[in-house]
């Protein structure tokens, strides 16, 4: 596919990448009303998670509970959010999101329809990227 998003480009930033998949850190609205969320790219065209060998399942998921490891030690939210969305994208992909209390659309899922206006961003934001990916090196270190 000449027009896929996740071939023609990262996502986002990467924070860690091996030869299956990578992690990267989302841009835009996203990451400013929700700190730390990241996604985990398979980087084959893969539609669904059953299109995955027995073995890049397990790598697949190794890698999501890494960086659900990482961000919570980093961020301690209120709660994490794993979700396996992308109706359009053929590469199978798993959204990991810190949640808060005071995120605008706390306790909704992040795609609905904003009820109230963020504030400030909280500290929590400057979590810099080099200190994700070392803490999900760590993680999967730790597996």
């Amino acid at each position: 596919m000449m027009d896929c998003e996740f071939c023609n480009a990262a996502g986002g930033e990467i924070l860690w990448q091996d030869e299956r998949c990578r992690v990267i850190r989302v841009g835009g609205r996203e990451a400013t009303d929700f700190p730390g969320f990241c996604r985990v790219i398979w980087k084959e065209h893969r539609r669904e998670m059953n299109d995955l060998s027995g073995a890049d399942r397990q790598h697949l998921m190794t890698v999501v509970f890494a960086t659900e490891s990482a961000l919570r030690a980093l961020y301690r939210p209120f709660k994490l959010n794993l979700a396996s969305l992308g109706n359009v994208t053929p590469h199978v992909h798993w959204h990991v999101i810190p949640r808060f209390e005071d995120d605008p659309l706390f306790p909704s899922p992040i795609w609905s329809k904003q009820e109230r206006k963020p504030g400030d961003p909280p500290i929590r934001a400057i979590v810099d990227n080099q200190t994700i990916s070392k803490a999900i090196q760590q993680a999967l270190a730790e597996t």
